[in-house]
């Protein structure tokens, strides 16, 4: 979590579409299997950026990429799924190409809905069930967050932004550590926000949100994903439309 101006906290379509987002989804799992089964380590930080291996994709997040190819939910801007329980992100294009995936670092509480009034507090005012990641379908667009910076706002409102790992969290909470980690237990350490590996937001974030923004789609905790997406419950009309 980080802050907006007004609060100082430092911490900041058709069927081949959807046959090509799988391909990737099930190609991009092989080299993290076949490293496991060499007793690899966990991948670095150039190859986490860019999308070579993370952790396995669920398939709620494969449930959701269909649904946004095939209804076109995106409205023609690049959107990002991030799926809390594997801490990845896969990152895509306006016209739905994928364009990598990352692990990511997600908020240490469990759950789906941001506390009330929880954006205009200090880090030092949180409590423990306050620092979650709210899931739920977001507009996000760059802004200013204090200390001049300019950072990716997913939920703007609730101080919920996307950026790389701060440096002084990097340190103290040995965050990219937890980011490359063969888990995704130790991945909850934010206080809210979402990070991302330097890199991939350098190179493949920052260039594809910077004009017009998109939108970033967060799985649920909790909550049945149906609830967090209604429109996935129309999905098989959708599929079995000519």
């Amino acid at each position: 979590m980080i802050s907006p101006p007004w609060v100082l906290r430092s911490a900041l379509v058709t069927t081949r579409a959807r046959r090509g987002i799988f391909a990737l989804l099930l190609a991009l799992a092989a080299p993290l299997s076949a490293q496991a089964a060499e007793g690899g380590g966990p991948p670095d930080s150039e190859t986490a950026s860019t999308g070579a291996g993370t952790a396995a994709r669920s398939a709620d997040t494969a449930r959701v990429a269909d649904w946004i190819a095939a209804s076109r939910d995106n409205h023609s801007l690049p959107y990002a799924i991030i799926d809390k329980k594997t801490a990845s992100i896969l990152l895509f294009d306006a016209a739905g190409k994928p364009m990598g995936e990352a692990p990511v670092l997600v908020g240490i509480a469990l759950g789906d809905d941001a506390t009330p009034g929880v954006g205009k507090k200090s880090l030092a005012q949180l409590g423990p069930a306050e620092k979650t990641t709210p899931a739920g379908r977001f507009l996000a667009r760059y802004g200013w967050a204090a200390g001049r910076q300019r950072v990716l706002w997913v939920d703007y409102a609730d101080s919920v932004g996307l950026h790389p790992i701060p440096k002084d969290a990097a340190r103290k909470e040995r965050r990219s550590e937890r980011m490359l980690s063969p888990t995704s237990e130790d991945n909850r350490i934010t206080f809210g926000c979402i990070n991302v590996p330097a890199s991939f937001y350098a190179k493949r974030v920052r260039p594809l949100f910077q004009r017009k923004g998109g939108y970033v789609y967060v799985l649920p905790d909790i909550k049945p994903i149906e609830a967090v997406f209604p429109g996935l419950r129309a999905q098989p009309l959708v599929d079995a439309a000519p």
